[in-house]
């Protein structure tokens, strides 16, 4: 029991960890100009409830690192399971939770591409993370 609360633990935070990455980058690629460069308006102030929800989330997708898929590599499991959360915020939030279309075009053109990076910095951190925690025991099943 006490490997898969800490199996279960390490990826959550793992998840908290790379929503934070998301957020800055996120949050610095609006206030430098860099989203609108790209033709996206995309641009989030920074407060504690627009973090919060971030981290919180971010946790909960970092629950996919307990997937046993490609290993150790960081970069591309990473970008894996960055498009998760992406084909969510493409497919759904933006076109049913908050009305900017499919894939968030009424955003910009290159929203999609905008999105898939921004997740991708969440996954990799996220990937990163859970790599620096690999000697603990993995999981296998029993309790």
């Amino acid at each position: 029991m006490v490997v898969l609360f800490r199996e279960l633990s390490v990826c959550f935070a793992a998840g908290i960890v790379g929503g934070l990455a998301n957020s800055i980058f996120l949050w610095g690629a609006g206030y430098l100009g860099l989203s609108a460069a790209m033709g996206v308006n995309i641009a989030p102030a920074w407060s504690p409830p627009w973090l919060y929800q971030r981290l919180v989330w971010g946790g909960i997708w970092g629950l996919l690192f307990l997937l046993p898929i490609f290993g150790r590599s960081i970069i591309f499991r990473g970008i894996l399971f960055g498009m998760a959360p992406s084909l969510v915020q493409l497919l759904w939030v933006f076109p049913e939770m908050l009305g900017k279309g499919m894939f968030g075009l009424s955003l910009g053109a290159m929203t999609p591409v905008y999105v898939l990076i921004a997740n991708s910095v969440w996954g990799v951190t996220a990937a990163w993370w859970e790599s620096i925690n690999h000697d603990r025991p993995k999981f296998s099943g029993r309790y």
